[in-house]
């Protein structure tokens, strides 16, 4: 049984593309370059199921046109219309980059320390709506905000859920 603490959110799937069964994808990712026999899972009905790949092929930078084995007409591939579509965790390769192919919304509920001033609390949302993406943190109550940026984040522990960043000086005083 998949749980969803042994995935990350990878993209979603828009409308389907032709009438063979290809499921446009809509993601930053390149996790299917990484990977000889890839896959995707998604919720289905509240149970994480995986699909396997037959093939894929870019479209744009951030759409993938897939050919789920099995899914071979554009009724079958409408089930999938705008569903989040994961990848295991134990696909990815650990030494790649802290975020990698994870979104940011993926840190939700992470713990996050500080290397100078310890721990400020969990991520309770991540805010996209402008273009520096922020995380929300719990800190005793307060709401502090910080920029989402790789180089902010010093080591990411997915099995524990904790994120150790070092924030510049006077950071949080704003």
């Amino acid at each position: 049984m998949i749980h969803e603490e042994d995935i990350f959110k990878i993209g979603q799937f828009g409308k389907p593309h032709g009438i063979k069964g290809e499921i446009t994808l809509i993601t930053q990712s390149d996790v299917l370059e990484e990977t000889d026999e890839p896959y995707i899972i998604c919720d289905m009905d509240g149970i994480f199921v995986p699909f396997f790949i037959e093939n894929w092929r870019y479209k744009t930078d951030s759409t993938i046109l897939v050919k789920l084995d099995g899914i071979n007409d554009e009724a079958s591939a409408r089930e999938f219309t705008h569903k989040e579509v994961y990848f295991s965790l134990d696909e990815v390769d650990e030494d790649d980059d802290l975020v990698g192919d994870m979104t940011w919304d993926n840190f939700i509920g992470y713990l996050v320390s500080d290397q100078k001033l310890g721990e400020l609390g969990p991520v309770t949302a991540i805010d996209e709506s402008t273009i520096n993406v922020l995380m929300h943190i719990d800190h005793q109550g307060d709401e502090l905000l910080f920029p989402a940026a790789e180089e902010l984040i010093i080591s990411a522990d997915h099995d524990k859920k904790l994120l150790v960043v070092n924030l510049p000086e006077g950071l949080l005083d704003l």
